[in-house]
């Protein structure tokens, strides 16, 4: 199964990171390494990324059919989402387990939709539809 875990921290968490001596920093970092690349070897990571803050945010909404773009995040929070990782694992209990062994912090734990059958579906109308012209 594949799920998002999803690395929680608060605004609180962000600031007090931020103000780290740089060696408390890249210690903190070469620790969350160390977890993805023990992941990796392990088969179980797909893929994943740090995202920067939410002052980096841009929303877009839809208001009377129009997009509405926006600078900042769409909501206040108190907690911030600082990056992710999709794994690969064979159940729910063994995404615990590595949510679990992450040196930073809280970890939101989500199963995946898998709409791959879809995907191949419309990609099969489609290639139809060119030889059909």
């Amino acid at each position: 199964m594949k799920y998002v875990l999803m690395f929680v921290g608060s605004t609180e968490d962000q600031d007090s990171f931020d103000r780290l001596p740089p060696e408390q920093r890249a210690a903190a970092y070469e620790r969350a390494g160390t977890w993805f690349e023990e992941q990796s070897r392990a088969g179980r990571l797909v893929g994943g990324e740090e995202l920067q803050g939410p002052g980096s945010s841009t929303t877009v909404r839809i208001k009377n059919g129009k997009a509405i773009v926006t600078d900042g995040p769409y909501i206040e929070a108190k907690e911030i989402i600082g990056g992710f990782a999709i794994v690969e694992v064979k159940d729910l209990d063994e995404a615990l387990a590595m949510a679990k062994a992450w040196p930073a912090g809280a970890v939101e734990v989500r199963p995946v939709v898998d709409h791959s059958a879809d995907i191949e579906q419309s990609q099969a109308r489609l290639a139809d539809s060119a030889k059909n012209g």
